[in-house]
């Protein structure tokens, strides 16, 4: 049976808008274009698939700014989650099944 944990609240804030971000960034990425400056499409059949691109207008300034600022916040997050003191306070042989277990605290929220 696994362990129950007692995280902090700002630990659990932090794991859940590391969650968000993620998912923010994701989103944005998906839909951006393929590369971030202007390139011609292309087409190539010699490797073992297919590849095929549009061609690319590339990111506007804004866009790149956004990703950059989200892709800073989740480095600022990871860090924050992954030095949290908390982890100081366990046994070694529990933090790896603890930081699991964080990850996955918003999935048993929606279980109940």
């Amino acid at each position: 049976m696994a362990a129950t944990h007692d995280f902090p609240s700002d630990l659990l804030a932090g794991q859940e808008e590391l969650h968000q971000v993620r998912a923010e960034l994701l989103a944005l990425l998906k839909r951006l274009p393929w590369s971030v400056d202007p390139l011609d499409g292309f087409s190539d059949e010699g490797g073992w698939r297919k590849i095929e691109r549009p061609a690319s207008p590339g990111w506007t300034a804004d866009e790149q700014a956004e990703v950059e600022k989200l892709r800073e916040r989740e480095r600022e997050l990871a860090v924050f989650v992954t030095c949290h003191r908390y982890w100081s306070q366990l046994p070694a042989t529990d933090r790896v099944e603890a930081r699991t277990a964080l990850k996955h605290t918003r999935e048993g929220a929606e279980e109940d």
